[in-house]
């Protein structure tokens, strides 16, 4: 099927998420994740509508926004970022969706030219080989970053379990949309954590219900190459 094809089923499955939500869709951005695939099929998301693209690693995030950056769409980086190649991702990219410790933001501070949109990412499930803060250290985290200028928290990202297990899902999301809902509450200039980041291609739906303004998805979306 053609991207164009996908985004209307996907589209059509995020509106009757909203509906039974209670949301409005214009709430929820698609995220395109364009890993796997070139920049021809990237080119096909946008010229169907998307307006965020997404990348995990610098080499792609660089090459798609080579190919896309007069297209308008934002660009995400959505990997896990190591603070030696944070140079590499700053001039390109409009959000970092894997914030998860004081010597990345350092980092970003030391290297960004201006403020830079950031999610915390937030490791609710507790699985050892996910990435993130845990719930406890998430508030605590945020806070200290108060003064740094060049860091905006625009909200938490989260990889839910690969499962099947609608019941666990569903408390995984939930989980961040309190914390994010803590974090909003709070007033913090520097972290006005309004959005959402969760939902991938097999969860997205739920992601939804639960309060998700972000999903990310590739493979439903863009298929993969090969």
């Amino acid at each position: 099927m053609s991207v164009a094809e996908n985004l209307h089923i996907i589209q059509e499955k995020i509106n009757a998420s909203c509906l039974k939500a209670g949301r409005k869709a214009s709430e929820v951005e698609v995220i395109a994740v364009t890993k796997y695939v070139n920049s021809q099929r990237a080119k096909e998301a946008v010229s169907a509508g998307i307006r965020h693209i997404g990348e995990n690693r610098p080499e792609g995030l660089i090459e798609k926004y080579e190919a896309l950056k007069e297209d308008g769409v934002s660009f995400h980086f959505i990997g896990t970022l190591q603070s030696r190649k944070v140079k590499m991702v700053l001039p390109y990219a409009d959000y970092i969706h894997s914030l998860d410790r004081l010597s990345l933001a350092k980092e970003i501070e030391k290297r960004a030219e201006q403020s830079v949109k950031c999610f915390v990412q937030v490791n609710v499930s507790g699985e050892a080989t996910k990435h993130g803060l845990s719930m406890a250290e998430t508030v605590p985290f945020i806070e200290s970053l108060q003064t740094f200028s060049k860091i905006q928290v625009v909200g938490l990202m989260t990889m839910a379990p690969q499962t099947d297990d609608e019941s666990l899902l569903r408390s995984v999301f939930r989980k961040l949309k309190e914390l994010q809902c803590d974090v909003e509450a709070k007033g913090w200039a520097h972290a006005p954590c309004h959005e959402l980041s969760m939902g991938m291609s097999g969860d997205y739906t739920i992601a939804v219900e639960e309060g998700a303004t972000f999903v990310r998805i590739g493979t439903a979306l863009v298929g993969k190459e090969g």
